[in-house]
């Protein structure tokens, strides 16, 4: 195997190679300060291609293949690392090598930026829903917040005692949950047709249990197309992060929208237990941005949930809690980074801004469009 790789390497690494690589990231670079040029010609001309591409390609195969191939990815750095500074510590690691070794590294590291950008990471820089919705996103006022709440909560409370044990129960069989989320996205694209998403392509993580201790719930694999959802969290999560990696595949990059599409998507399928599933996840986003402006205005909320909603609450807490780790904050703070360098500048808190695209939503189209 390290032959192998070595001789792909070798072969790869050509002088062309390197000006094709850098010519490529300076035009990705180039083209990620134009979010009209992206949306145009990447984001609803180029990629939905390749995204039915890979779907079609790796869709119909019953595990995750973007998971090999990230562990294999894994395991040829761990390898190769390892090689590296074994040398080191034997001091058999001459200029030569050191220089073969950071040429080998940078090259990596290209590669991998521009197929992750051209497969799509670019979606980072369209201009995305807000615009296909023609929606005015910014900063909202605390009583904005007091409606978006109220609403939402109502919602919650509506659909809390619909939901049976029998319904949750079916999502053990992750066949329905998928279908159930592809079903969602088939209804809003009656509405939404920009949300249209065929064929489908999620599935568990081979990384389940480990991603409980890392601190994901679910993830999109850019080279290979598939949306992964870890299957080990509580049930009355499942339907919305399955719906927010949809999200990711037909071309909603940032967390923010991704998290209002799958609002959008889950709200138009008639299933209580999607809809509980969506408005506990936008009522709890919500919840907390009260939190950080007035304390006892949430405090007020949550007074008034329904006592299946706080009995769900307190097992979330009780999930994150037998799985907290000194190693979930590291990889959080690397996630944080990431989403900063991806036109993210809040981090983690990119998932929370979903709250800001809720407020314009309802403040265009009325607050009973936040029902489903």
């Amino acid at each position: 195997m390290q032959k192998l790789l070595t001789r792909i390497f070798t072969r790869l690494m050509k002088s062309w190679s390197w000006i094709l690589l850098i010519l490529l990231t300076i035009g990705i670079k180039w083209a990620s300060w134009y979010p009209d040029w992206v949306e145009k010609n990447y984001s609803l001309g180029l990629y939905p291609w390749i995204s039915k591409a890979q779907r079609y390609l790796f869709g119909w195969i019953p595990f995750s293949v973007g998971d090999l191939f990230y562990a294999f990815l894994v395991l040829v750095i761990l390898f190769q690392t390892w090689k590296f500074f074994r040398l080191l510590f034997r001091r058999k690691l001459t200029r030569a090598m050191f220089r073969e070794s950071l040429q080998q590294g940078i090259f990596f590291l290209l590669f991998i930026y521009v197929f992750f950008n051209l497969l799509w990471g670019l979606n980072y820089n369209r201009k995305g829903i807000a615009d296909q919705l023609s929606l005015t996103v910014k900063p909202y006022e605390l009583a904005d917040l007091d409606t978006l709440t109220n609403a939402l909560q109502e919602q919650l409370n509506l659909y809390a005692p619909l939901v049976t044990e029998a319904q949750r129960d079916s999502f053990n069989k992750k066949s329905r949950l998928f279908h159930g989320a592809t079903a969602a996205y088939k209804a809003a694209a009656e509405q939404y047709p920009f949300l249209g998403y065929s064929p489908a392509s999620v599935k568990p993580s081979l990384f389940s249990y480990l991603g409980n201790y890392l601190g994901f719930q679910g993830y999109y694999n850019p080279f290979s197309g598939e949306g992964q959802v870890n299957t080990t969290i509580p049930r009355f999560l499942e339907p919305f992060v399955t719906a927010h990696e949809i999200a990711h595949q037909i071309g909603y990059a940032r967390e923010n929208e991704a998290n209002f599409v799958a609002f959008l998507a889950c709200k138009e399928y008639a299933s209580t237990a999607f809809r509980y599933s969506l408005y506990l996840d936008m009522y709890g986003y919500a919840l907390g941005e009260v939190y950080r402006r007035d304390t006892a205005l949430a405090r007020s909320f949550q007074e008034k949930v329904h006592p299946q909603v706080k009995k769900d609450q307190q097992e979330y807490r009780r999930f994150l809690l037998s799985h907290q780790n000194p190693v979930e904050e590291i990889v959080m703070w690397g996630y944080g980074h990431f989403l900063r360098a991806n036109n993210q500048p809040a981090g983690k808190r990119s998932y929370n801004e979903v709250v800001a695209w809720l407020v314009a939503y309802y403040k265009k189209f009325g607050v009973e469009k936040l029902k489903g």
